[in-house]
This record gives C-alpha cells, structure tokens and sequence, in this order.
C-alpha cells in the first residue's frame, strides 16, 4: 500500500511542517501550517506508533497478541471500544468486514509475505473460525472481557489505521492545526483547505493504469479511504493466477465481485477504512444498494470501478469530482 505526497502550493514554508516515517507497514505523511505544525505533527507521530505497537498481530508485547494467544482476556477501554465498533460493522455489512479472518490471511501469507495458496481442506477448515459472530463481549467489575472459540484470531487491522486517522485529526484540532494532510498510505485525511484558500485535490490511482487516475476530489476536512488488490497480490507460479489481500470471509478467497477499486469519503475515518474493504468485497451490485441504504443515514460518499472500467459515484461526490488531465495539480494520490 504506497502513497505519494506531491508538493503543496500556495502556503508559507516557515508555517508547514512535514514528517515521513514508516508505519503500520507502509510510509506515512503527516504535514501541518500554524504556529504548532510541529508540535502537532510529532504528537501524530508519536501516536500512531502508539497504536501500532498496541494493535500489531505480529508483535508480542502487543494487546492484540496477547488476545489471540490466550484465546481472548480483559481489554484495556480502547480495545473494547473499537472490538465494539468492528462487530457492529459486521452486523451492517452482513458479515463481510471479519476480524477474526485473520488465521485465513496467515494461511495465504498475507501477514507474513510467505505467500502460497492453500490446499482446500485446509482453507476450508481455516474458515470455520472465522465468525466474529462467535466472538463474546462481557463485562465484569467495570471491564469488558472477551472469549472466542479455541482457534480463533482477531485482526483489527482493517480499521485501525483509520482509527489512527481520526485520532491524529483530534490531534491536529488540539493543536490547532487548520490546515494540513494526514497521509497514511491508503488512508487520507485532509484538514482545512490549502494555505491559499482553495479546497486541497485528492487523486485516486486507476488500477486498470496505475499511471493515470480515475479521478480526483476537491475536499476540504474530510478522509479518503481507497481499497483494492492492485499492490498488495502475488501470483501462483504454476497456474499464473493472481491473488490478492482482500478476502471474502464467505469463500476464504480473495474477492473478484467485479469491482476494482473503492474509495469512501466521510468525517469518520474509522467507518470508512471498513466499509472501503467490505464494498469491496460484495461486489458491484450490492454495493450500490449498501450505498443506496446507508450512505445518507451514515454520512459517507463513495468513488467505485469496475472491472469493465465503469465508475460509479455517490450524488455527495458530483460537485467534488474531478475530472483529471495531465495539466492538473495534485496535492496528494490515493492508492491502495
């Protein structure tokens, strides 16, 4: 999952402060005008390395890790809050966004790079842990435990950098930052307007020519959250067959429902880093009615294509849309 930050026009240089640094397994951008640019931007920083460390499946310090190892335990109120939030979504998107499909993602080598598509018994036994359905909440003296079914793994990884985007926004306000990019490789969020007043331009990539764009955005403090299996796939060297990260927790495969691309826009970075992978993964259809239902009521807007190259758009979006040529700036690129 990469990002770009092109140069930003229009502002004063002795009012910005920017910072790359690695990530949550990608490069971040954090850029910032005011007399507190840099206060805010290393305190975003500081951060999401924070959540990084709390969040990680990989790390043995982590909470997440230790959830997982000893099959669930007590969790600390940011743990509750966003296992919650994840089952909620769950229960909106019919399943499809799954936490617990992390021993699935392990068995392809997703979470490792060890990449190898799995027998189909095993796959299909895989899958049968994965049910956030099965996962149980209780509380007990003032804390919220959770258990789940021997086997079972969570991964909240589907959301957690849009977590980590929300957070950083809340971040940047304390700091009084009303202008700036909160770049976090997939996940973008872009505060205020430019320093010269007009709405900052965000362009999402084409996967069909990852040299061109299906469009851009001209927002002003609001997130972007672009989902696809364009950059992070590997082929089977036998049959030559692409597989990609984004799973159907129904199939334990990865999902080719017919879109390629899905960008969510909305005030909740949290909301949209999930419904970007769940739209995804219902495929072109049902996204339209999940849209048609839910868009107005959650307050989202969403930029989807197919693998026929068609692009839908929410009406929130018309007035916003971009219709790129080589002549127009960017202020930053969305890919996923």
């Amino acid at each position: 999952m990469l990002s770009k930050l092109d140069s930003l026009t229009g502002g004063n240089d002795d009012d910005e402060y920017s910072q790359e640094f690695f990530a949550m397994d990608t490069y971040m951008t954090l850029t910032a005008y005011g007399d507190n640019a840099k206060d805010a931007v290393e305190a975003g920083q500081a951060e999401i390395e924070r959540l990084d460390a709390a969040f990680s499946t990989g790390d043995e310090d982590s909470e997440v890790y230790a959830i997982n190892a000893a099959g669930g335990g007590e969790l600390s109120d940011e743990m509750a809050m966003l296992i919650k939030r994840s089952l909620e979504i769950w229960e909106e998107t019919g399943g499809l966004f799954d936490i617990s499909i992390y021993p699935v993602m392990e068995l392809w080598g997703f979470t490792t790079g060890d990449y190898a598509v799995p027998e189909e018994e095993v796959l299909a036994g895989t899958l049968e842990l994965v049910d956030a359905g099965r996962i149980i909440l209780s509380e007990e003296d003032d804390a919220t435990c959770l258990s789940m079914d021997e086997g079972m793994e969570i991964d909240l990884g589907g959301m957690v950098k849009g977590y980590a985007d929300d957070r950083v926004s809340e971040i940047f306000e304390k700091y009084g930052v009303e202008k700036g990019i909160i770049n976090l490789g997939g996940d973008v969020s872009v505060v205020g307007t430019r320093p010269d007043g007009t709405q900052w331009r965000v362009g999402i990539v084409d996967p069909n020519d990852t040299d061109s764009y299906l469009g851009g955005l001209a927002l002003s403090d609001t997130s972007v959250v672009t989902s696809g299996g364009y950059e992070r796939y590997f082929e089977d060297e036998d049959t030559g067959e692409r597989y990609h990260h984004i799973i159907d927790p129904r199939t334990g495969y990865s999902a080719y429902n017919g879109l390629i691309s899905v960008s969510v826009v909305g005030d909740d970075a949290t909301l949209a880093d999930a419904l970007s992978t769940s739209l995804f993964i219902m495929g072109t259809y049902d996204a339209i009615a999940f849209c048609e239902e839910h868009c107005v009521a959650d307050s989202f807007d969403v930029l989807m294509e197919t693998e026929d190259g068609d692009i839908y758009i929410t009406d929130g979006l018309e007035d916003s849309f971009i219709d790129l040529n080589g002549d127009t700036e960017l202020n930053v690129i969305v890919t996923r």
